[in-house]
């Protein structure tokens, strides 16, 4: 009885201690808090969450992390020291402007010091815009600009009917995408950068991604909430698009950026 009870307190050990070292990946539901009514009319949060399985959400996205080891976490509110802590990956999308939310929540002062320290100390920080008339980025880039990154006013890929339109390609040496080569995004905005951001996808003379080491903890930034599920699953788009294998390679690098000790 006691070899028993032994053996399950063990366990139970060696399953909390499994879990206590996978890494957090932290995705914001505070400047992105876009809700829709069902039928009833009752207000359901939707665009961009870990639990959204429609063309809209970020399900397949959380299954990549999810099959790499991670832990999946959402933010409902403010990032302060304490929520930030526990946290290997926070990812900030499309943040509400005030025709999609009734109070949106734009980015503060302190918010940005406490997120910039934060990546300072060894977090690593996904920021993905979208173009300027479908997100709030005059505040957002009060927190790109920390880093030397900064999403612009200007729209590239608008696909109306012909979806070639939003083809990128990916030259050989890319710092991230080794498999992947052709992507598709739409109506994104580009983005200028200063040291110490990088470009890691450029595209006709505009920056398409960037990447930033600061402090410890490192940034990626692209102008658009890319890699959702329309992204990936949608039979509207040809098989020669790359981006589930885009998105399985930006989770492998994002992973590979946390330090050993955090």
């Amino acid at each position: 009885m006691k070899i028993t009870s032994f053996l399950g307190i063990f366990l139970s050990l060696l399953i909390l201690n499994g879990n206590a070292q996978k890494p957090i990946v932290l995705l914001d539901y505070y400047y992105n808090n876009e809700c829709k009514k069902n039928q009833e009319g009752s207000s359901y949060r939707y665009h961009y969450i870990w639990e959204d399985t429609t063309m809209n959400g970020y399900s397949i996205w959380g299954e990549i992390f999810k099959n790499k080891g991670a832990n999946l976490e959402k933010l409902t509110t403010a990032p302060n020291k304490q929520n930030l802590s526990k946290a290997a990956i926070y990812i900030i999308v499309d943040p509400d402007t005030q025709k999609e939310s009734p109070v949106p929540h734009f980015m503060q002062v302190e918010e940005v010091n406490i997120i910039s320290e934060w990546v300072y100390n060894g977090g690593i920080l996904v920021l993905l815009a979208n173009d300027s008339a479908n997100a709030e980025l005059t505040h957002f880039n009060t927190l790109a600009n920390k880093f030397g990154i900064h999403f612009t006013n200007k729209v590239r890929n608008a696909v109306i009917k012909d979806i070639s339109v939003g083809t990128i390609m990916i030259p050989s040496g890319n710092p991230i995408f080794k498999k992947a080569r052709q992507l598709y995004l739409k109506g994104i905005c580009t983005l200028q950068i200063n040291q110490p951001a990088l470009p890691c996808l450029q595209n006709d003379g505009d920056i398409i991604m960037a990447m930033s080491k600061y402090g410890k903890g490192s940034v990626f930034a692209v102008g658009d909430p890319w890699i959702y599920n329309e992204y990936i699953n949608n039979d509207r788009l040809s098989p020669l698009y790359q981006n589930e294998q885009a998105a399985k390679e930006l989770t492998d690098w994002l992973l590979k950026q946390i330090p050993k000790n955090k």
